[in-house]
Formats: structure tokens, sequence, C-alpha cells
């Protein structure tokens, strides 16, 4: 029996089943995911203008609290690219990177887009997220991801570069080119080849040499760390540090701080600056965390609950917010790696948040001498399998109005920024809708020769009435169509004056709004002024319970038919 409170604490219902099993594949999971997160936060904070330890905060309470509120067994909370990325952006304006202004704003961000994501759980609003198109997602993450690695040339070449966009990224790049620093520049364009190496080719010349795809796997996914270790011995050993290559320097270590916001008077206009950013991340960060959970989750026959995913999410960041940290999501990259271990349950999360505590009291001192360059390969390799630019392509050919809004998207997150990109995107998105459903698909239907089926006149050789005019429309209706309908039947029946019936054929409509009601309460008066009746077929249960609820079926000057066939049948069998 489900306890009554798993709805809210899902814990409450794997926990009941949780066996040694379960324990030693979490387990296992959770040593693999580790060795992945530790470089990866490490990165994710620098991208976010954060010191390198806020990343390892980030990872370890927003696991815990997933582990209670989540329903995926296999997604993993923490630091993402493109949330790091829109952080870095938004508190650009309010405080100055490295100071600890910017770090209690990073927590302020975490805080707003934690409560955000909590009260649309709450309201079970996670339909918000579908304004988010696909093609407006594709054209924000690629363009996210190029941004991404470009903002890291200043860490790989060892050059001052400032900006957001590409507009400001590329003459600050022209005019500090001169500056590459030598050694930071070897140091990652060394990590950058030998993490690319390592991402399309290690786990297979691994597989080649005898060992198991489990070895093999556990094998690939601790190697970034490898390229930690050497580079950090290098700068420790040459004492590159002194020639000017720039180091993480003192991490502390110990537990996450507990973090608040000050109540005090600039608490207001810091959060008026900062909501657009929160929603911005609570957004995509859910889509994100939704896409990747039910994509695992279907490759189990497990499902995950999306209101229930809010209110994880919007948790773990309030508690992200409180321990030090910035905004978290559901990565892909650490979810799929959870998956691929073997993780049987959100306890895996749990065990590598110990793990990252661990790390935190016991390795920090050894990242001194740890290269931001190193950092900044880690972040570029990882970013820039975001970058698709076969979307492009496929939409092109596909959807001309879907690909306006991709490449809208595109190009103004790289032009004017993120939260300009993403919000021009979704205006795209819901502009592009209206107008497409505000002409919709009318379809001038006739029968199939020895059937019951009716098909487009256009399409297929059918068997028409003269005196019968037979519509389908391929959309519901509603303020934004309702006169599109008007004028079209207005000019079929002007174009046909030997029509004495038109037969609103409603298999395709499933609402009709107050507007496009009274529209077509006017269709039936000019019709009858004009001595033609309207008929409707195939009316929906739910369209038909709202026009029981008003006056239209009363003045419908004709018929509503069960089936198209039995109107057509009825109205030519009465003609003379």
């Amino acid at each position: 029996m489900k306890h009554p409170l798993a709805h809210w604490f899902p814990i409450l219902h794997w926990g009941r089943g949780y066996s040694r099993a379960h324990f030693s594949a979490d387990a296992v999971a959770a040593a693999v995911v580790t060795l992945m997160l530790i470089p990866q936060s490490l990165a994710y904070a620098l991208l976010a203008g954060l010191p390198p330890e806020a990343g390892l905060y980030a990872s370890m309470a927003p696991l815990v609290v997933y582990a209670v509120l989540g329903t995926s067994s296999t997604l993993a909370v923490g630091p993402a690219a493109v949330t790091s990325l829109v952080t870095a952006a938004a508190l650009g304006s309010v405080a100055a990177a490295g100071s600890l202004g910017y770090a209690a704003a990073a927590a302020l961000l975490a805080l707003l887009s934690g409560f955000m994501l909590l009260a649309m759980g709450v309201l079970r609003l996670g339909f918000v997220a579908h304004f988010l198109s696909h093609p407006v997602i594709s054209g924000f993450v690629s363009a996210s991801g190029l941004l991404i690695a470009a903002t890291q040339l200043k860490h790989l070449m060892g050059v001052p570069l400032t900006g957001q966009t590409l507009p400001e990224l590329v003459p600050s790049l022209w005019q500090h080119a001169a500056q590459v620093h030598v050694p930071t520049l070897a140091i990652g364009l060394g990590a950058l080849a030998f993490l690319v190496w390592v991402r399309r080719s290690l786990k297979a010349r691994l597989r080649a040499w005898g060992l198991g795809p489990l070895v093999a796997d556990v094998v690939t996914k601790a190697a970034p760390v490898l390229a930690l270790a050497v580079t950090t011995l290098l700068a420790w050993g040459l004492r590159l540090d002194e020639s000017g290559l720039r180091v993480v320097g003192t991490v502390p270590g110990g537990l996450p701080p507990l973090t608040m916001p000050a109540l005090n008077a600039d608490l207001w206009p810091q959060i008026e600056q900062l909501a657009l950013a929160a929603l911005l991340i609570s957004l995509v960060g859910f889509v994100e965390s939704v896409s990747v959970g039910q994509s695992l989750a279907a490759k189990r026959r497990e499902r995950i609950e999306p209101d229930a995913e809010l209110r994880a999410l919007g948790a773990s960041n309030i508690a992200a917010g409180l321990t030090g940290g910035f905004p978290v999501t559901g990565g892909f990259s650490r979810s799929v790696v959870n998956f691929d271990a073997g993780a049987r349950t959100p306890a895996a999360g749990v065990f590598t948040a110990f793990a990252l505590l661990l790390a935190a009291l016991l390795l920090t001192p050894a990242l001194y001498y740890l290269p931001q360059a190193t950092l900044a390969a880690t972040i570029v390799v990882a970013v820039l399998t975001l970058v698709d630019f076969g979307a492009f392509t496929r939409t092109w050919r596909y959807a001309r109005a879907d690909f306006t809004a991709l490449a809208l998207t595109f190009s103004l997150t790289l032009l004017w920024g993120v939260e300009a990109g993403l919000t021009a995107g979704v205006s795209a998105s819901l502009l592009l809708y209206l107008w497409r459903t505000s002409r919709p698909h009318i379809a001038t239907v006739g029968r199939v020769p020895g059937t019951e089926h009716y098909r487009n006149v256009l399409r297929h050789a059918v068997q028409t009435h003269p005196r019968v005019l037979s519509l389908r429309v391929d959309e519901s209706l509603y303020f934004a169509n309702a006169r599109y309908l008007e004028d079209h039947i207005a000019a079929q029946v002007a174009a046909h004056p030997a029509i004495a019936h038109v037969v609103l054929q409603c298999t395709a409509i499933n609402a009709i709004d107050a507007s496009a009601l009274e529209s077509l309460e006017t269709i039936v008066h000019r019709l009858k002024d004009a001595g033609v009746q309207m008929h409707l077929s195939e009316v929906k249960g739910p369209v038909m319970d709202r026009l029981e609820r008003s006056d239209f079926l009363h003045h419908l000057s004709g018929r509503v038919f069960l089936t198209h066939h039995q109107a057509i049948s009825a109205l030519t069998e009465e003609q003379p």
C-alpha cells in the first residue's frame, strides 16, 4: 500500500523497498559520478564567476533534497553549463565577480529560482514550460554552447577578455591577442586535446585492449580527474604560477556554509534585477531536467511526475541558495553517467553528495595549483557537444516558421545575450503559433466513393453535391481565427449560389471560446438571411457540453448530426 504522503515525498515510496542490491548498485554509480563531478563542479563555478568551492557546495545539498522529493531514479541535480552561463550574465550587472556581493547575489538567484519552481509545482503549472518550443531551446542551447566556449578563451590563453556576447568578446580578443601567455596556452591546449581524445576514443581503445564495459566506462569517466592531477603537478613542480599561470588558489575546506540573504534596503532592488534571470533559469532548467528524466525513465519503463519534479527542483535550488551555491538543474551528462553506471534509486545522489563532502573536507588543499586553463578546457569539451548545427538544416526542411524562431533565438543569444535571446525566442514562438492558428486549414470535403469517409476535394477523387457545402476546420476555434472562418464561409457561399446547406465537420475542433461562439452565431444569422441552413457534425462531447450551456443550439438554423455521413445523406435525400 502506498504511503499517503508519498505524493509529496516520493522517498516514502521507493525507500520502503530499498534492498542490499539497490545499495550496491547506487554506491557504484555514486563513485563513478563523483569522479566526473569533481572537475565538472569546479569548472561550472568558474564559468558562473564564482570561487571553485561554490561548485562543490552546489552539488551536495541539492542532491540530498532531490532524493527526498524527486521522482526520477537516475536524475542527478547540480550545476549545469547553460544555467551557469545565465547566472554569470545576470550577476554581472549586480556585483563584481569575485566579491562577497557577487556570491550573495548568486545564492539569492538560486533562492528566487527555487521559490518560483516550488510555487509552479504546488500550483501544477508544469505546462508553462511548454511555451519553450524545441526549436527555441535548440537555438538557445547551441548559441549558449558557443558563448560559453568563447568566454573560456581568456582562461585558455591567459588574456583578460571582457564581455558576455560575441560583439563584446571578439573585439576584446583581438585587442589582447598579442598578450597570450604561452605556459597557460600550452596547459590549456594540452588538457583540451587530452579530454577530446578521452571523449572520442578512450572507451573504444580500452575495450579493444580487453577491458570489460563497466571498467572501461569507469576509467573513461575518471580520465578528466587525471587531466586535473597531471596539470596540477606540472604547475606545482615547475612553479608556473610564479610565471603568470593562473591557478585556483586556496580552496576553503569543510562543510558548506549556511547562507541567508541580507535583509536590508538593497534586497528588493536586487530581486527586481534578478527576477527575469531567475524565471529563465527556472524554465530552461525544468525543461532540461524533465526531458532528461523522461528519456531515462522510458528506458526502464518508469515514469516521472512533472509537477513533483518542479517541487523537487525548486527545493533543490533553495538548498543550493542556503548552502553557498548557485542555481542548479538536472544535468544531462551527469544523469546519463548515473544511469549508465547502474543507479537504481535517488539514493545514489545521497551517496554522491557524501563523497563530494569528503572531497571538500580532504582534497581541497591539493587544488591550490590546479590551473584555471584545465577547468576551462573541461568546460569547452563539455559544452561543444551542446552545439547542434544540424538542427538548422532539419528545421528549415520541415517548417520554415520554426526555423525562424530557431535562427532568431540563436542569433540574438550570440549578439545580445542569453536573456534577450531566450525572451525573443519564446515571444517569436508564441507569435508564430498565433499566426498559424489564426489562419486554420479549412478543407472542402466530399465522400470517397463506396465509403462513408470524407476527404479534401483538392487531394482525393470524391463525390460532392452542388447544394451542400461540406467544410472541415482543422483547428480549435478561438478569438484569433473566428473571423477567418466567417470570411471563408461567406466567400464560399458567394461563389456558389446554388448552396442551400453548409455542414461544418467538427472532428478537429477541440474547443470553441466565447469569441468564436459569437462568430458562429453571426455565421448562422447571415446564412439564414441568405436562405442557407447551417449544420454541425461530429461535435466532440466537451464542445457539445459548452454549446448546450449557451443559446447557440436554439438559434441554429440546421441540425447537429452524430456523423458527417449521416448529415450528407439526410440533406441530399431532402433535396428536390
